[in-house]
């Protein structure tokens, strides 16, 4: 194998694994919005877990990159393992697409597709057309690089070792086995490797019988992508991963004991080896998910035994995201709203704590609010930085346009954590100087805050469901506060003017509508980001960290 060669067959391999990313890449970001419900629509039913998961690694085309995102999404606790078993076959069966589409004889139109693509891509100014350009341009130097590849390899029919190699690999399927894994590991990409064995395939370097060993190693390879990304994620996590390359090494050894049959039935779906190959990877990807399906709990429980123990739980910690999901920062973009609402329901929490303190005199409520908002401010920091992270990636118009949103909704959450410190604050200064409040003044106070916490439920809920009814709640509750506040202002100063009640009490009253006050205006700002960002209409459940009733 002489130089030349060695440089051919990596630059085919790097061209095919950037015409893999780029096509990746055009699609996700056309398909970001249908990748959010697809994952909204995720049930406990594992057999929607295995459509969800194929249909997923058909649009990104990386089995790897579904089953970090899986991982991802087990830490963060969105996705348990028994749905994450069923989201891993399908990826299983959704990677084998790219061996299908390798499998055509597109040589002639490669260079067409590169003509055609690359201006689109370049210097079209519709999104949706340069996302097309960029799919078709992607296709194009995917293929060029395949036929590198299989140019490249022309001369290994020359050369006695290779022969001999592969003589050896025929004699002994556990070797083979050994280097289609080893190769993946080194790739990382199952996709890539399956694509040198098809490449071989096509020049008849490898035959079927031996082609089917190296592609069961393939799959068990591909593993170590997730193996890797669980590296200092939650146990559950760790386990999702054991799961994934379970399935692999399980299917491994049942097609290894039936390999004649295999080998006879694949030879017969098709007249070209690289066909054979694809069959062959589909086959062993749908009756892998076929067969152990079934027995989900027991690999479950399998992985329970493997990774032992319980998750510790650490407050500050956010619980809807992982850096993992940033593969897709389409549905990361969702999976930040639903961190935001956790953040918001702490802040909301306090509120409510704030409100009980001053009227209830609970000094514990205070130290409470305290801890909260540590917790708040520490939230407010990490999302941030996640949705940085998010605006790096590579996204479309809308989505940085909701991302820039988000920003803004992350400090008003933070703000309305700062009016509940603020209530606390009047709350310890009221039981210290022995404060005491009318029954107007706390039939007042308990009005105006009851249209404040139906405006945050209701800002909270619009940013969830995306439903412009909830806005226009928020602005009629907003109204009425604004209403309240004014009229029970003029009626506290006409009680101190009669001598009614204190001066102490009635600047600790102002004070506390005009915190009350200024926590509906933030929720108006919530809503806000319904009205200026053109949302698609995905429905998110209102997933509450802490609700009123545990406050």
């Amino acid at each position: 194998m002489d130089l030349s060669m060695i440089v051919a067959l990596f630059a085919g391999l790097g061209l095919f694994l950037y015409g893999m990313q780029i096509m990746s890449d055009a699609l996700q970001k056309s398909a970001g919005d249908r990748l959010k419900k697809l994952l909204e629509i995720l049930t406990t039913n594992k057999f929607l877990g295995v459509i969800v998961g194929a249909v997923i690694t058909a649009i990104i085309q990386s089995s790897s990159a579904t089953t970090v995102m899986v991982v991802g999404l087990v830490n963060a606790g969105i996705m348990n393992l028994s749905q994450a078993v069923g989201v891993i076959m399908g990826a299983n069966i959704g990677t084998t697409m790219t061996a299908q589409i390798i499998a055509f004889k597109f040589e002639n139109i490669v260079p067409y597709a590169i003509i055609i693509g690359t201006p689109i891509a370049l210097f079209s100014r519709k999104k949706s057309h340069k996302q097309l350009g960029e799919l078709i341009m992607g296709f194009g130097i995917l293929f060029m690089g395949m036929n590198m590849m299989s140019n490249a390899m022309k001369p290994l029919k020359e050369i006695p070792e290779f022969t001999q190699f592969m003589i050896g690999l025929q004699h002994n399927p556990l070797l083979g086995v050994l280097a289609g894994l080893l190769l993946t590991v080194i790739v990382q990409s199952s996709s890539a490797t399956i694509g040198i064995l098809q490449a071989l395939a096509m020049q008849g370097l490898v035959p079927i019988n031996t082609a089917l060993p190296i592609l069961f190693g393939d799959n068990i390879g591909t593993c170590a992508t997730a193996l890797i990304a669980s590296i200092g994620t939650s146990l559950t996590a760790k386990r999702a991963a054991i799961l994934h390359i379970t399935i692999k090494i399980i299917g491994t050894i049942i097609f290894l004991i039936i390999l004649q049959p295999v080998t006879s039935l694949v030879a017969l779906t098709a007249s070209e080896p690289a066909r054979q190959i694809a069959n062959a990877h589909t086959l062993f990807n749908i009756t892998n998910t076929v067969i152990l399906l079934p027995f989900t709990s027991m690999l479950i429980s399998f992985a329970n035994k493997v990774i032992p123990g319980e998750d510790t739980y650490d407050k500050f910690a956010l619980k809807y995201l992982d850096k993992r999901i940033l593969e897709t920062p389409s549905i990361a973009l969702g999976q930040i709203v639903k961190e935001i609402l956790r953040m918001g329901d702490i802040a909301k929490c306090n509120v409510q704590k704030g409100m009980d303190a001053i009227i209830k005199g609970d000094e514990k409520l205070i130290d409470e609010i305290y801890n909260n908002e540590t917790v708040i401010n520490e939230l407010e920091k990490r999302i941030g930085e996640f949705l940085q992270a998010v605006l790096q990636s590579a996204i479309g118009v809308e989505q940085q346009k909701k991302a820039g949103m988000l920003f803004n909704t992350i400090h008003d959450m933070e703000r309305i954590g700062d009016h509940a410190e603020n209530l606390a604050e009047i709350a310890q200064y009221k039981l210290d100087n022995k404060v005491l409040f009318t029954n107007y003044a706390v039939d007042e106070l308990k009005e105006v805050f009851d249209s404040v916490d139906m405006a945050m439920e209701s800002a909270f809920l619009a940013l969830s469901t995306e439903n412009t009814a909830y806005v226009e709640a928020v602005d009629a509750y907003e109204r009425k506060v604004d209403e309240l506040t004014d009229s029970f202002r003029a009626s506290h100063i006409n009680r101190l003017n009669k001598g009614e009640c204190n001066i102490n009490a009635g600047v600790l009253f102002l004070e506390i509508l005009s915190n009350l006050e200024r926590i509906s205006d933030h929720c108006v700002n919530v809503a806000d980001v319904i009205r200026v960002v053109d949302h698609s209409k995905l429905k998110l459940d209102r997933m509450s960290e802490i609700s009123p009733e545990k406050c």
